[in-house]
């Protein structure tokens, strides 16, 4: 990349950041004109009526900041024509509800333009050197349904992971970041610059979204930029024939796909539709394992900017390395469960020693703090 395009990408997240602050409290006032509010229920963690369609600043922030400094091409229109599409169709789900089945007919609709119009697929998958050919070039009729089914499990992951205040933008935006670093590494400048202004645009929209928030991205926002992280992708990892590459989209947009692949064959072992909702996510998990919305979404964060550690080191040629932090994360992954589990097990014990129950009561009768587990437990 030379310095002209070096500039370019920081004056795009710049700009979309700029434009996504400012057009937001614009994009929550036009929510509720038209009715597009969450209302607190069921699974929802919020407590009170508040704006979907927060999605809208963040096309905005992006598109004019990818108009002013970025390349379009044939490739690149053919993305914005599937996101308009989406964002479309999504702004009327985040009014409507639509159903489930409706959203999907709309994402494979959505993928279809850029696979044909642009010419965007997945031509190579890795077999991580096993064979005699560490690639395996994929057929006209393989890379078609292998492309639209990576857009749209990738369009449906950020969206399932929309939980939590600042959650899927969060995951979302160290996605972008991680692809403008390793685009950068690689010289890619094309995908720099949009990713540099998908980035900028979600950081701009942040924070009116974390908790508590003042609006939501809704499914405008959650899908478009499924829609965006899974094209550029594409774009900017699956063209590179490495052994690696295959892994690095993976790793990027970790956080995501580890939930959708986790729903899916929970709900499928349960006898129930893939697409079904449900509060089982590991967003979820989390709330009931005790951590409250902001423990959650920080712990959601670190693991995701560790996926997308592991991606730049991958891609940046360093295997060994990544594979050493991958282990150091395993082995303190599983400490800290253990550590989790073990404070449970404590929790439910009754008191051992009947000496000390005297002691216990007259120190809860000093405190106006809620009772504990024990407490409503017996």
């Amino acid at each position: 990349m030379t310095q002209l395009s070096y500039l370019y990408t920081a004056a795009a997240f710049v700009v979309a950041g700029i434009l996504a602050f400012a057009t937001t409290p614009l994009a929550k006032k036009f929510a509720f004109l038209v009715g597009a509010v969450d209302e607190p229920r069921g699974r929802h963690a919020h407590e009170k009526p508040t704006a979907l369609m927060g999605g809208l600043a963040i096309f905005f922030g992006f598109v004019a900041s990818l108009l002013i400094f970025g390349s379009m091409d044939r490739q690149m229109t053919s993305i914005l024509l599937g996101t308009l599409v989406i964002i479309v169709v999504s702004a009327f789900d985040d009014i409507y509800d639509l159903p489930a089945w409706l959203r999907l007919i709309v994402q494979i609709l959505a993928a279809l333009i850029p696979v044909f119009y642009g010419g965007i697929r997945i031509d190579v998958l890795s077999t991580f050197g096993i064979g005699a050919n560490p690639d395996v070039v994929l057929s006209e009729v393989v890379s078609i349904p292998v492309t639209i089914i990576w857009i749209v499990g990738i369009t449906n992951a950020v969206n399932w992971i929309d939980g939590l205040d600042g959650l899927a933008a969060g995951v979302s935006g160290i996605s972008a970041v991680s692809l403008l670093v390793i685009s950068c590494i690689l010289g890619n400048a094309y995908v720099a610059i949009v990713m540099a202004a998908l980035a900028g645009a979600i950081i701009g929209f942040l924070p009116y979204n974390l908790n508590p928030a003042k609006i939501f991205m809704g499914d405008t926002g959650a899908m478009f930029l499924g829609f965006v992280l899974a094209t550029m992708s594409i774009q900017g990892l699956f063209k590179f024939y490495v052994v690696v590459s295959f892994l690095v989209p993976f790793f990027v947009i970790g956080i995501p796909l580890l939930d959708m692949l986790i729903a899916i064959i929970r709900r499928v072992s349960h006898g129930q539709s893939p697409m079904a909702s449900d509060r089982e996510h590991m967003h979820y998990k989390l709330i009931d394992m005790g951590f409250n919305q902001k423990q959650t979404v920080a712990i959601l964060y670190c693991i995701s900017g560790i996926f997308g550690i592991v991606a730049i080191i991958l891609a940046a040629g360093g295997e060994i390395k990544a594979i050493l932090l991958l282990l150091a994360i395993l082995v303190a992954a599983v400490f800290g469960v253990s550590m989790i589990a073990a404070r449970e097990r404590r929790q439910e014990q009754p008191d051992a020693a009947p000496e000390n129950r005297e002691n216990t009561q007259s120190t809860e009768m000093k405190t106006d703090e809620a009772p504990s587990e024990h407490h409503e437990n017996t």
